[in-house]
């Protein structure tokens, strides 16, 4: 009897395909919600700054009947003309010093200041740091009659330094509280390796704090700098001469009784936001890298 037998075929069966995961198909589809809302964000930004910039080269009376979003039929630079014989450049000078000053010795004492935070222990310290943050909850506005009484008893009213003096101790805590937080993130074992070197507290911060703080140092330039170059209530209340006035104050320049010469203020505006535009130009690198400081760690 003969036996047959059948022959058997060997079959490679294929894995089955993994399912994707879902975070991952919802990542891959585009956000069309995202985009919409960062057009109009976008425009929001842009159409302001837009319509400055072309309104600034027209003519006054062009700028009743013409169309805001249109480009003027006929460009002119008389606007930038009478700003610049208006002496804008004397008002930019004072705003340049008193920015200046309020930057550099703000960033100093509050780098000393976030150090001694960092590094020490002691509850007076500590208490200190508390003071700081307390001054974040001071409005501006709540303090500008005690300090025109104090400034007039100095002798200090309409000059720069009763701008300046002021524009320091406001920017203060904020600037201490950006510098000890980054500070904080420092390792511990970097100041130990210095102090076993024989380093002193000086040295520490010069060749260690400075070079790993630039992108906090230069957050805190630029977020100060702003603050100082736009203040507005400061001047107002504590100047009053000609001379001593700021760039925003210019601004009164171009108003009338009846009417206000909007070309000329808008091309105030612009030759004002130019310094502005080069800070942010040349530190945009260290402003990047300070705000996103510790994200991920």
């Amino acid at each position: 009897m003969a036996v047959t037998t059948s022959p058997t075929t060997t079959r490679t069966e294929r894995p089955a395909e993994q399912p994707r995961p879902r975070a991952r198909r919802r990542r891959d589809r585009p956000n069309v919600v995202g985009a919409v809302l960062g057009v109009v964000w976008l425009a929001i930004i842009v159409v302001p700054i837009y319509y400055v910039v072309l309104t600034s080269f027209s003519e006054q009376g062009e700028f009743y009947t013409r169309n805001p979003l249109v480009p003027p039929g006929d460009p002119t630079l008389g606007a930038y003309r009478q700003v610049v014989e208006s002496g804008i450049a004397r008002y930019f000078v004072n705003s340049v010093l008193v920015t200046a000053a309020t930057v550099v010795v703000t960033v100093v004492v509050c780098l000393l200041a976030a150090y001694t935070i960092v590094r020490s222990s002691r509850r007076f310290v500590r208490t200190s740091y508390s003071l700081f943050l307390l001054g974040l909850a001071v409005p501006l506005q709540a303090t500008i009659v005690p300090l025109f009484f104090m400034l007039g008893q100095l002798d200090l009213y309409d000059t720069l330094l009763a701008v300046i003096l002021p524009s320091i101790a406001f920017a203060i805590p904020i600037t201490v509280l950006v510098l000890v937080n980054f500070l904080r993130d420092i390792p511990r074992e970097l100041f130990e390796s210095m102090f076993v070197d024989g380093a002193t507290n000086g040295q520490i911060l010069l060749r260690l704090v400075l070079p790993l703080a630039r992108p906090a140092l230069g957050t805190v330039v630029i977020y100060d700098a702003l603050q100082v170059w736009n203040g507005f209530l400061l001047p107002l209340v504590l100047t009053q001469s000609e001379n001593i006035r700021v760039l925003p104050l210019a601004l009164w320049n171009f108003q009338g009784q009846f009417s206000i010469d909007v070309p000329a203020t808008l091309a105030a505006v612009v030759l004002s936001a130019i310094p502005v535009l080069v800070l942010y130009v040349v530190a945009r690198r260290q402003l990047v890298s300070g705000l996103t400081a510790g994200v991920g760690r």
